[in-house]
């Protein structure tokens, strides 16, 4: 992994009723693991911080904050990881900066999306 890239995974709204249960899973699976290196991310610094806190996420797991109408923010966020793993959404909305930064740096990208149209839309244009 390069250096910049220094995280396998960052969890992105982890805050939210989906981000909660991907981060339960992965503490579930995957704390202590040395071979992963994952973070979380989402808008709000306190609410990550008790959402790690309620879910047993260790002080070693880092929390960043990233706005995904904020293109600047999010492109921060994607340098730093191998791949961005989104529940943010819905994700025509705020979808948009994540893909395309994600497209621009090489960052793998993946979602839970049930949203045909803007998933047809966003093979086409990435």
């Amino acid at each position: 992994m390069s250096e910049t890239k220094k995280y396998d995974f960052i969890v992105f709204g982890a805050t939210g009723f989906t981000g909660k249960l991907v981060v339960e899973y992965l503490v579930e699976r995957y704390l202590g693991n040395p071979e992963i290196k994952w973070a979380l991310a989402g808008r709000n610094l306190e609410k990550l911080k008790s959402v790690a806190k309620s879910k047993n996420v260790p002080d070693d797991i880092c929390l960043f904050t990233a706005d995904s109408n904020d293109k600047t923010s999010v492109e921060n966020l994607v340098s730093k990881t191998r791949c961005i793993l989104t529940v943010v959404g819905p994700y025509q909305l705020y979808g948009n900066n994540i893909i395309e930064s994600c497209a621009k740096s090489g960052t793998d990208y993946v979602d839970l999306c049930g949203e045909p149209g803007w998933m047809h839309e966003k093979n086409l244009k990435n």
